[in-house]
């Protein structure tokens, strides 16, 4: 066995999916706050009045809301994330249960707007501090280290509505404020953070739509990549100014790529997809520099992307300490007509003949993951850490309460010897925190009952349940994980 003795096992959720308590204790609301509910098959929408006090709704991925319109939450629509799993109110009992599974870290995140309610305050909600205060304290107690994510897809619903989001360089400033507020408020409590949640989502998502995609879509997406590249790189050296001992990461939503065919054209639209939804947030982010391909995306689509000589500096001196990423699949890459294809929460294209697939149409891949690290820790040679990667799957409570998860603990154990295997190749992976390990709202389809976690909560996806908690067999199977650092399973 190869994993380090100090390695980081444990597990991750986000601020917006599991917290709950959307509108309480001065918290603002976020655009997920006015995200309905959805399935595999049905979108999840996201709701608004238009400018004569109609009720409508939009795809929550790729459409914008109408001229003249304001988001809204209706009244006879479902938004799973107000309550979320009621972390808000059961965190000690669940940092009980990680402390029981024997967990050395916990990825979360802070809800922007539960310190700044709109964003763009002066000063931050003292009770939104207090809040995270109480539970960077808890996790303290049972000598669980925090691993802390800044932005999780959650910016103050003000700043969308007011200043377009991320198309405006203002937020930039806001970002910093927020932050900067992070590493003081937590210092000492803190020291491993993520500047942003798969960051490279922006762009990725044009891909799922094909050819659709226009190229407005294609610029404002590289420009507000562009404000978030800055904005991080402010934020790394604000950490590490505020305390040297503070480990800054990125946030990579990682996918494996692999041709269909040894047609050269696949293998060459292969390589254009790492370049494109993998390394040009990579690059940026850990080498300070947009790569030389990027020129080849800009002009595939006519971005002009605003760029300053100080943007380009700042790039350069905010390069991150870690390179962090999720890994739950990969795909296929092919110009040629296909016949078989998948298509689910988040992933299209050709299916892989060689590779079994989940209930939500996510290819079973641990080689892939090996894959992923060893190419990415050759291309950067920082520390990695693999702070998402789990299987949302249909579970069934016996009569005797007991849950019977064989299918997670196979998906697990399958992807720990896949880091093993990379960590003896010589990658230097220090942790591993997978995905959901208290069941929580899914980000993709807003459902509870595509459940990740090794912690079952009581909760339907009409909202109903008594957010009891129980523990799953693979709670039990990880615990051993844990205890024997990946030895046993």
């Amino acid at each position: 066995m190869t994993f380090p003795k100090d390695f980081l096992w444990g597990g991750a959720t986000a601020a917006n999916q599991c917290e709950g308590a959307w509108n309480i204790d001065g918290r603002g609301p976020a655009l997920t706050d006015v995200t309905t509910g959805g399935s595999k098959d049905t979108p999840r929408y996201v709701t608004f009045l238009d400018q004569d006090g109609r009720p409508g709704k939009i795809p929550a991925h790729g459409d914008v809301l109408p001229e003249g319109a304001a988001y809204a939450v209706l009244e006879d629509e479902w938004y799973p994330n107000h309550d979320g799993i009621d972390f808000y109110h059961h965190y000690k009992e669940d940092i009980a249960l990680f402390a029981e599974m024997g967990f050395k870290t916990f990825r979360m995140s802070i809800s922007w707007s539960r310190l700044y309610p709109k964003g763009d305050e002066l000063k931050p909600n003292p009770k939104g501090i207090a809040f995270y205060h109480r539970v960077f304290q808890e996790l303290r107690k049972y000598e669980i280290e925090p691993l802390v994510t800044i932005w999780h897809f959650d910016t103050p619903l003000y700043l969308e509505e007011h200043y377009g989001g991320w198309k405006n360089r203002e937020l930039i400033a806001f970002y910093e404020r927020f932050a900067k507020t992070c590493f003081q408020e937590f210092k000492g409590l803190v020291k491993y953070w993520l500047t942003f949640n798969e960051i490279n989502n922006t762009v990725m998502f044009l891909d799922l739509l094909g050819n659709n995609a226009s190229d407005e879509a294609y610029q404002n997406a590289y420009q507000c990549l562009h404000h978030q590249f800055v904005a991080s790189a402010r934020a790394v050296k604000i950490g590490h100014a505020i305390d040297p001992q503070n480990k800054i990461g990125c946030m990579i939503c990682g996918i494996t790529f692999y041709p269909l065919t040894p047609d050269p054209k696949d293998i060459l639209e292969n390589r254009h997809h790492w370049e494109q939804n993998i390394f040009y947030c990579g690059d940026v982010q850990c080498k300070g520099e947009y790569g030389s391909y990027a020129n080849r995306l800009w002009k595939a689509h006519h971005v002009n992307l605003e760029i300053s000589d100080q943007d380009r500096k700042d790039l350069k001196e905010g390069t991150v300490d870690l390179y962090t990423f999720s890994y739950y699949m990969s795909t296929i890459v092919t110009t040629h007509k296909v016949d078989e294809k998948v298509g689910g929460n988040f992933s299209a294209g050709a299916k892989n003949p060689y590779l079994t697939y989940s209930d939500w149409g996510w290819a079973l891949d641990p080689d892939g993951l090996t894959y992923y690290l060893e190419i990415i820790y050759d291309r950067y040679h920082k520390p990695l850490m693999v702070v998402e990667n789990g299987i949302g799957a249909f579970d069934r409570v016996e009569e005797d309460g007991s849950i019977h998860d064989p299918y997670r603990i196979d998906y697990f154990r399958e992807h720990i010897k896949a880091m093993d295997t990379a960590i003896e190749n010589g990658v230097d992976l220090i942790g591993f925190t997978p995905w959901g390990c208290i069941d929580l709202v899914s980000a993709g389809t807003g459902e509870m009952r595509k459940r990740y976690g090794f912690i079952y909560v009581d909760k339907n996806d009409d909202g109903t349940g008594t957010y009891t908690r129980s523990k799953k067999d693979s709670f039990y199977w990880y615990k051993d994980v844990i205890a024997s650092n990946g030895k046993k399973r």
